[in-house]
């Protein structure tokens, strides 16, 4: 028997526009990878791309692994600590086209200013979206302002870190925070700008965040942020001689420096020397060195790895030669605003002034033979320094000799204004078996509770001063002012504001004295923790407005200073009673200064027998 033939079912009616746009929307996206859906997609727009046209991944390799990282499921958040001009962004906008048309969820990009969300949105981001066809097909122009765009299933909120009101507004799945040293510190009344927007982001568990910046201090956010990842990559390059791979830093590179070369000359010659076979890359090696590269894990702080940080430096910069590095480092190494920025802006590293540079090592390599609570036989003075804390005291005292030559004898903490008393009022004994010394002056801080510390020292005046640091730079290190508080005990007693800034300068430099007068020393056996606090600040360039001035300021934030406030008020001490000048007063060696004798004493000698009878009657009679 002949099978029977299946009957081919034809549509009666064609398929609308409609039903073809509905029918693709129900679609699953395609499973690609944010540097994938790049090269399909993305459209560099002339006006602010250096290489407009199709993205091409072989340009910058470098941000493939990180824009891959995004689609990471494990992966919450990404760290990119970055040098300017690498293409950070750019892998930023990358990521928010695959979101856009990939996975559409509440979005929000924060930057520094509400000004610059404002441009980036109208010269970066809207480019960016006229330019793709896959993403202007998905953004509702006529829905959106400047500040938060539409698209189809989600909105993308543009903010300023300077406006807490719109970062504390709406849930977030995917946030995005660009430059973010740039952005403002916390305030009494809100939280900083990075902890209010990654409070949006609590209720979604598969939440991404990016982070990214040039870096500015060892205290700024991405710095931070990046010690603070579960693991953190670097890009390594196979060196074209040998194959190694490599990673390329700065004490790598090699320039000439012959007597009557100009600097130019000298940047012109500039070659990375490969640090494993002594090969010579210049500048025609470091893109096929860029497309051979990946990023390597060079530190893992944890097991589980939520947090990934990335780090480079412009040495992988396609668009800048190592001929232009080094003639940027020898225009701006002498010069320590623009070596700031250049330390920043091309190594990608924290600033800190190395000349002022300082560490806990440094302190505890000076440390004399001479133990704790006992005057060095040089020493001609004693000085104390207290810092007044809610719940304690801090102090410190110091022995000063010529050429303000200096030691720490001791240092601690008290609980009390009369545990104070009493170490400040102890007699020291001298390693040379001289005469015990008691401290001759100290300066206690009053900025925390001014009012018992002005009671406190009206009590003992005798060794004791109220101080204050100031908060502007002086032209003096230290100027005396009055009490004026009329109900205090202390009212017109002296009151001694001090440049804190200025002493912390000379510290640090007595400190880096080796062998030298002048040395600022410690007890032998010296505690790790004194060291921590004396070193726990390094001078940075701070900006306010258009002014440039340097500060100190802490290493790292909530680092704990007491003992290095202690020693700025027990200098400050120091100089009042003269130290600069010791050096010049004469006294003979082993000879003890007498004072001459009163007139009454020198007639008594004369007459030493005034008091016997006979020789008193004699002597009035006669008299009389």
């Amino acid at each position: 028997m002949k099978p029977r033939s299946r009957a081919v079912r034809i549509r009666k009616y064609a398929v609308t526009a409609y039903q073809r746009t509905a029918l693709r929307s129900l679609m699953p996206p395609d499973d690609i990878t944010v540097s994938e859906w790049a090269e399909r997609y993305r459209i560099l727009d002339t006006k602010a791309a250096a290489l407009p046209g199709p993205w091409n991944n072989d340009k910058t390799p470098y941000l493939v692994g990180i824009m891959d990282e995004f689609c990471n499921y494990e992966t919450e958040e990404i760290v990119f600590c970055k040098p300017t001009q690498v293409g950070g962004t750019e892998a930023e906008l990358n990521m928010l086209g695959w979101v856009i048309q990939q996975d559409p969820a509440p979005t929000m990009c924060v930057y520094p200013s509400d000004t610059l969300a404002k441009s980036l949105t109208a010269n970066r981001l809207q480019p960016m979206l006229y330019a793709s066809e896959s993403l202007r097909a998905r953004y509702r122009e006529n829905e959106s302002t400047k500040e938060e765009l539409q698209f189809d299933g989600m909105y993308l909120s543009m903010v300023g870190s300077n406006s807490p009101s719109q970062l504390a507004s709406k849930p977030i799945k995917y946030l995005f925070l660009d430059e973010v040293d740039k952005y403002p510190g916390a305030s009494r009344k809100e939280a900083d700008p990075i902890s209010l927007a990654r409070e949006r982001t609590k209720t979604f568990h598969n939440r991404k965040i990016y982070m990214t910046s040039t870096p500015t201090l060892r205290t700024g956010h991405i710095w931070k942020a990046l010690e603070g990842c579960d693991v953190i990559k670097h890009y390594f390059v196979p060196c074209p001689h040998c194959g190694e791979m490599i990673e390329l830093l700065w004490k790598n590179i090699d320039f000439p420096d012959e007597e009557g070369m100009t600097i130019a000359d000298r940047a012109a010659r500039a070659v990375y020397r490969c640090p494993e076979c002594s090969g010579i890359t210049i500048d025609r090696h470091k893109p096929g060195m860029l497309r051979g590269g990946e990023w390597r894990i060079v530190t893992q702080n944890s097991p589980f790895v939520k947090k990934v940080g990335f780090w480079m430096n412009t040495l992988y910069s396609p668009f800048v030669s190592f001929s232009e590095i080094v003639l940027e480092f020898l225009k701006s190494k002498d010069d320590p605003e623009a070596f700031q920025n250049f330390v920043n802006s091309w190594f990608a590293e924290p600033w800190e002034d190395s000349s002022l540079k300082t560490s806990a090592d440094l302190v505890m390599e000076r440390q004399t033979s001479v133990p704790e609570f006992t005057v060095p036989a040089w020493a001609k003075l004693l000085t104390g320094g207290v810092d007044v804390q809610q719940n304690c005291f801090y102090w410190t005292i110091r022995a000063w000799g010529d050429h303000v030559t200096s030691q720490n004898i001791a240092h601690g903490q008290a609980f009390s204004f009369a545990e104070v008393e009493q170490v400040m009022n102890l007699q020291y004994t001298r390693e040379d078996d001289g005469p015990s010394m008691m401290v001759a002056l100290a300066l206690i801080d009053s900025g925390y509770d001014a009012d018992s510390t002005y009671d406190f020292c009206a009590d003992n005046s005798e060794w004791a001063l109220p101080c204050k640091g100031s908060s502007n730079p002086m032209r003096s290190r230290f100027t005396v002012s009055r009490v004026d508080k009329a109900s205090s005990r202390a009212y017109g007693m002296d009151l001694v504001i001090v440049d804190g800034g200025a002493y912390k300068d000379t510290i640090a430099g007595r400190l880096r004295r080796d062998k030298a007068p002048g040395q600022w020393l410690v007890h032998e056996n010296c505690d790790r923790e004194y060291a921590e606090q004396i070193t726990s600040e390094h001078k940075v360039n701070v900006r306010s407005g258009r002014k440039v001035r340097q500060e100190w300021v802490p290493k790292a934030s909530h680092a704990a200073n007491h003992y290095l406030d202690c020693e700025v008020y027990a200098f400050a001490a120091a100089e009042m009673r003269g130290v600069r000048r010791m050096h010049l007063e004469y006294v003979p060696e082993h000879q003890p200064q007498q004072s001459p004798p009163a007139p009454e004493e020198s007639w008594i000698q004369k007459n030493e027998g005034w008091l016997d009878g006979g020789s008193w009657l004699g002597a009035t009679k006669g008299g009389w």
